[in-house]
């Protein structure tokens, strides 16, 4: 996310350093922004109290899967099925590598990883985190064409798989700089946009709002804080994408 989780903790800090310096972000939001309650984790939160988590306030949560087609979160069980049996609405994320592989390899890679939906009411549609590449070029390599294909196949393969629309988790700055702002996926997949501060900021071109924000990176809840734009009652609408 955009702490850049990576495998090891040490280029996790480092990633996370420069993100934040890019972003311009110093100081954190003063206090949870409106909306519900919840949280993303991979692989550096290890076994999660989930039961805690809930009754402090967490209504959903977003679960590393996968990165590249190399990766898989060796704690993937534990937080998906964990935050589900509590009672979250809960979802995976697969980290892009645009440099090695095809959108749409990555993709099913994805899906076969932890990536799949149903529609049961409580599982939301896989999530695509491209973001600040914490292994070199902030944009992979990729011209912003280039790019822009990249998302595209790995988009559009999730939805041949799933039905679904994969959320696409950014920041403005990244996606600014690496699509060229481009604004022709906002028409279909909800937007987590990630910016630490008081206020979420300037959003992407074509998303008219966001449906996650990512504001904090520690706090309440293990891992990264985040609030749903709306009520418990539309989360499951997008949940089930429709009435269940």
């Amino acid at each position: 996310m955009n702490r850049l989780r990576t495998v090891t903790g040490t280029l996790l800090a480092t990633a996370t350093m420069v993100a934040a310096a890019t972003l311009g972000v110093v100081t954190p939001a003063a206090a949870a922004p409106a909306g519900l309650p919840g949280m993303d984790v991979s692989s550096y939160q290890g076994n999660v109290n989930w039961s805690a988590a809930w009754n402090n306030g967490a209504r959903f949560a977003y679960v590393k899967a996968t990165e590249g087609t190399y990766y898989t979160n060796p704690y993937f069980a534990q937080q998906y099925n964990g935050s589900y049996n509590v009672g979250m609405i809960r979802g995976s994320y697969h980290f892009a590598r645009p440099d090695t592989t095809t959108g749409a390899t990555q993709a099913n890679y994805f899906v076969d990883h932890g990536g799949g939906w149903s529609k049961d009411g409580r599982t939301l549609p896989g999530a695509l985190d491209i973001e600040y590449n914490p292994y070199g070029a902030t944009c992979y390599g990729l011209s912003q064409s280039a790019m822009r294909t990249w998302i595209a196949s790995f988009v559009n393969q999730y939805y041949a798989r799933t039905e679904r629309w994969a959320t696409i988790y950014t920041t403005t700055d990244w996606w600014t700089t690496c699509t060229g702002n481009y604004s022709g996926f906002a028409a279909t997949n909800p937007l987590w946009l990630a910016r630490y501060a008081g206020t979420v900021g300037t959003l992407p071109a074509g998303w008219a709002t966001y449906s996650f924000w990512q504001w904090e990176s520690s706090g309440t809840f293990p891992g990264d804080q985040n609030v749903w734009n709306g009520t418990l009652d539309r989360l499951r609408v997008l949940a089930c994408n429709g009435p269940c």
